[in-house]
């Protein structure tokens, strides 16, 4: 949310094309969840070849998103001109539910990703990643209880107790060079503006109304302009040691709007309108389990025997969790997207 990396939609386009199949569907929210698995990886890169921080790694990433995205809502508009075919009446939303919409998704997505850089910075990308996208599901279901009476039930009680184990053993037994309090606070800071976007989300969802695609975009505006003060206070450019370094900053800060961001998005939008809430919280830790892989592997990160513990217990809850809702969830419809991922 990262991106998470992962961020939460509703609606359908008012000419959106026929839903894509389940198998399809599947299919893309795996490369969606591959994808935004790689987004804290590329940050750790540019940090480590450049000077540039977390906000304005945010910024930069927002407003990549933001042309990218205008750029596919142009395409569209322009191919809806063009079609022959009529299209699909949906419910007009009020400028009062939209301007919430955008303005909430668009801190939200603001605190999200901001703090998930921040947070791989501080304590490295698998730890910030797992407490990320393994908190947010948790705070999720604690938040849909308490804000509109969803029931948790045993199953989801037992799931988030699970959460908080998991990682109070990532806080306590990671050794100080790879697990840091600050960075677990940051990244729960991050987890919760990815539930609030969620959470927002299934509220104004219910009614139906607004076009994800738009609303994200929208969103990434706003994200924009709230974070390039503090970009610019932080060093809105990159500075490197060398020319190659910085080409190679520039081509990774092109890769995270474009792939993570971008395309991960339309492609979480597409698969997210067809298959199950819960089903796709499960297919969303590709996420984290991707980063980790890819900071043992790649990135040189260490992973002590506590924190792979707390990892497998965090990751464990959720998946019950996540089950758990399975059991007792209705199919979605059309318009509603649950609680997923996103760092980034």
């Amino acid at each position: 949310m990262s991106n998470l990396s992962s961020a939460p939609a509703v609606g359908v386009p008012a000419q959106s094309p026929a839903p894509a199949s389940v198998g399809r569907s599947l299919l893309y929210l795996s490369i969606a969840g591959i994808a935004w698995g790689t987004a804290g990886a590329a940050a750790s890169l540019v940090f480590g070849v450049s000077d540039l921080g977390p906000l304005s790694l945010s910024f930069w990433r927002c407003l990549g998103g933001l042309v990218l995205l205008f750029g596919a809502l142009a395409l569209r508009a322009r191919r809806a001109r063009t079609a022959v075919t009529r299209p699909v009446p949906v419910r007009a939303e009020s400028r009062r539910r939209r301007l919430i919409r955008i303005l909430g998704t668009g801190i939200g997505l603001t605190v999200f990703q901001s703090a998930y850089f921040a947070a791989v910075q501080a304590t490295g990308l698998a730890v910030a990643t797992v407490v990320t996208l393994g908190a947010g599901p948790v705070l999720i279901a604690v938040g849909a209880r308490l804000t509109m009476g969803e029931r948790l039930g045993r199953g989801g009680v037992i799931a988030v107790a699970g959460a908080l184990i998991g990682l109070a053993v990532l806080v306590l037994g990671g050794e100080g060079g790879t697990v840091r309090p600050a960075g677990i606070l940051i990244a729960l800071l991050s987890a919760s503006g990815y539930a609030a976007i969620t959470l927002l989300a299934r509220r104004l969802g219910r009614d139906g109304g607004g076009d994800p695609l738009s609303t994200t975009a929208w969103a990434f505006a706003v994200g924009s302009v709230c974070l390039l003060p503090m970009a610019l206070a932080e060093g809105l450019m990159p500075h490197s040691a060398n020319t190659g370094d910085m080409v190679r900053v520039i081509a990774l800060l092109t890769y995270v709007a474009a792939v993570p961001t971008a395309l991960a998005y339309v492609l979480y939008f597409a698969g997210a309108a067809v298959v199950r809430a819960a089903t796709v919280s499960v297919i969303m830790l590709l996420e984290p389990v991707g980063a980790a892989v890819i900071a043992v592997t790649l990135l040189g990160e260490r992973l002590t025997a506590a924190t792979a513990a707390g990892t497998l217990v965090l990751l464990s809850a959720v998946t019950a969790l996540a089950f758990a809702e399975t059991r007792t969830a209705r199919p979605v419809r059309e318009g509603r997207v649950g609680p997923v991922s996103g760092p980034e």
